[in-house]
């Protein structure tokens, strides 16, 4: 975990933030590589439910054409409703003592979205995988579907993990932040409107026009994909306020190495 170690070390990020110019970036258009496409989504920790073995709480898809279809288990965004919902399996009145037991054990695990997305990639030509299904934080849905009516889009769900992105203006490129000594610069995609919202506020004296735009995670993906823009090599996925109270939690030195996750 030691690139959500790195975000641990530059906190205070939203408030300390230094204004970089309009982008323009001065690298050679080249596709992204998996390996960097993983290490950019290693800067966000997510949570699974896993037993007493670290293997992940899923349960088994119904066979399609009589082929097993594999399972799912349940990725969360934040770690309080993670730890919500084993309290509540917990205090679930049980009559199968076996399924109480398991209950007992069970905990929450952080891993890198890098890992799930190396996952998928490396499984996804077999039937019978481990899929995963996440679970946005309720109050950034709504937060993403505010933003979308307030820019006229009649739309009342939003079925993925939304990130959000400042613009100079809607028709405008990225704001670009500085970071540490040297200013390094970059994008920042948040995963909290809440941050996304103290940029906004520091970009609007400048630029009225300045606005958020939501996109979500799977677009983000294929983004980095897809795309040979150069500025991508400048995007940074920046975690929620929660994730990143966790990561000043885990230690710098000897931070927990996440397990490989099982492809059934």
């Amino acid at each position: 975990m030691k690139s959500l170690i790195r975000w641990g070390l530059t906190l205070g990020l939203v408030g300390s933030t230094l204004l970089g110019g309009v982008f323009a970036g001065s690298f050679p258009v080249l596709a992204l590589s998996e390996q960097q496409i993983k290490d950019k989504l290693d800067s966000v920790p997510v949570y699974l439910i896993t037993n007493d073995k670290g293997l992940p709480l899923s349960r088994t898809l119904p066979a399609q054409n009589g082929q097993q279809a594999g399972s799912v288990t349940g990725v969360y965004m934040s770690r309080k409703e993670a730890l919500a919902f084993i309290k509540e399996l917990q205090n679930a009145k049980k009559k199968d003592p076996k399924l109480e037991d398991m209950a007992k054990k069970l905990q929450v695990t952080a891993v890198p979205l890098g890992v799930i997305y190396q996952q998928l990639q490396q499984s996804k030509n077999q039937s019978n995988r481990l899929l995963f299904a996440f679970k946005p934080v309720d109050q950034e849905i709504k937060g993403a579907l505010a933003l979308l009516k307030a820019s006229g889009q009649k739309i009342d769900q939003f079925k993925s993990v939304p990130v959000f992105a400042v613009r100079f203006a809607s028709d405008k490129g990225y704001v670009p932040i500085q970071l540490g000594a040297n200013k390094q610069q970059m994008i920042p995609l948040f995963l909290s409107k809440q941050d996304a919202q103290g940029l906004l506020n520091q970009v609007k004296p400048k630029f009225p026009t300045a606005d958020i735009q939501v996109i979500d995670v799977d677009g983000v993906i294929k983004t980095l994909k897809d795309k040979n823009d150069p500025w991508l090599n400048q995007v940074q996925l920046v975690p929620s306020p929660e994730s990143r109270e966790y990561i000043k939690t885990l230690p710098r030195d000897n931070a927990p190495k996440p397990k490989t996750l099982p492809s059934k």
